[in-house]
């Protein structure tokens, strides 16, 4: 699994970075079904729906592989959203640590092609008004006879200028903000979605970045994944799967980081000698690497406890916010030491510096995260009496 994926990443993505990221797209289509065919794009689906019935351990090996051996985020972020931020809540549970919520006639329509990689998915949750405030979302989506017609505006979609189908949140009553909302399976060639525009960013160049908007968007009302109204919670659990994703490829970009710093510091000569033979420049990566491997250790009891089916909101949302913060200092410390070439474009350090920078940002923000963690400690101060 490893070994295949590392052999589509040097053939297919590697070679063509540069043109991406000037692009600032990439053909997704076509490199997912480079990985649909060797079977990593449904790792821990059902073998009934084209997937491998593998526990959460195999993917947390292929996702940390993906972000060890691409030289950029962009397109391991773009296929972590598609695997683990659009389809866990549709897809089967084979006790294996994932959930399930999607009829079979969903899973066969969408999360089929999706695992075969004949199709590009997307996760429409933030809005321009709504970002790590999920529940403050005011994209609706009313019932009319056995339809539901969807009106909004979804931002920083990625996946969004090229996906087939979104999972899209969405409210679908006037109850609190906690119950109204379902995730719908909304095709994007269905009347009415539009692509405003493609979204450039500081980072993850080649991943494109939707803005949509929803006009009177007709969909049949079966393709609620789930219960009706349920939605904010599939959305919660998904995110735990996202934010573990992302976390693990920060840590493989951080491997990489590191370990080409201490190439290039071992051969740029200064004041006579390496740099790396400074104590204070091998003291830091060191202590740098003894700190993402502890981050690493964390990640690996979070993906124990999700195949044990354990409740992993507490470990998943400490990983996310140390890959955050530890990715910018990594990426800070170890551009340093690059000097000028640190701040040319081209390098991979400087790469790494842009592109982990959403890493405290997407999927719930730094400030969100604690406010988790907090919540789950119960270190949250109560609301004082009127």
């Amino acid at each position: 699994m490893v070994l295949r994926c590392l052999q589509i990443v040097e053939k297919d993505i590697n070679p063509y970075i540069d043109q991406w990221e000037e692009e600032h797209i990439y053909p997704a289509k076509k490199v997912f079904k480079k990985f649909g065919e060797a079977g990593l794009l449904g790792i821990t689906r059902s073998t009934d729906y084209g997937g491998l019935g593998l526990d959460y351990t195999y993917t947390m090996a292929f996702t940390e592989a993906l972000g060890m051996s691409c030289k950029h985020g962009g397109v391991p972020m773009s296929i972590m959203v598609h695997t683990d931020c659009s389809t866990p809540a549709l897809a089967n549970n084979l006790d294996n640590g994932c959930f399930s919520f999607g009829s079979d006639e969903l899973k066969r329509q969408f999360l089929t092609p999706s695992i075969a990689g004949d199709v590009v998915s997307a996760i429409g949750v933030s809005e321009p008004g709504a970002g790590s405030d999920v529940a403050g979302i005011r994209t609706n989506a009313v019932r009319r006879g056995d339809d539901l017609v969807i009106n909004g505006e979804k931002m920083w979609i990625t996946n969004g200028c090229q996906a087939d189908w979104i999972c899209l949140l969405a409210n679908t009553s006037q109850g609190p903000p906690h119950k109204n909302k379902s995730l719908i399976c909304v095709p994007m060639d269905t009347p009415g979605v539009k692509v405003l525009a493609n979204i450039k960013k500081i980072g993850n160049h080649s991943s494109d970045t939707g803005h949509l908007f929803f006009d009177d968007v007709r969909v049949p009302a079966k393709y609620i994944i789930g219960e009706e109204g349920q939605g904010f919670t599939y959305q919660m659990l998904q995110f735990q799967e996202e934010r573990l994703a992302g976390s693990i490829i920060t840590v493989a970009g951080m491997d990489a980081a590191i370990q080409e710093t201490i190439n290039y510091t071992r051969q740029r000569q200064i004041f006579g000698a390496p740099v790396l033979n400074n104590q204070v420049v091998h003291f830091t990566l060191a202590e740098l690497q003894t700190e993402v491997e502890c981050l690493r250790a964390l990640l690996y009891q979070a993906a124990d406890l999700m195949v044990k089916g354990e409740n992993v909101t507490l470990l998943a949302s400490m990983a996310k916010l140390k890959a955050g913060k530890l990715s910018r200092e990594v990426a800070d410390k170890c551009l340093q030491y690059w000097g000028g070439m640190g701040y040319s474009a081209e390098t991979a350090v400087s790469r790494f510096f842009r592109d982990s920078r959403l890493m405290s940002i997407g999927a719930g923000a730094d400030e969100v995260m604690l406010s988790i963690i907090c919540k789950l400690l119960g270190t949250l101060p109560k609301p004082s009496k009127p």
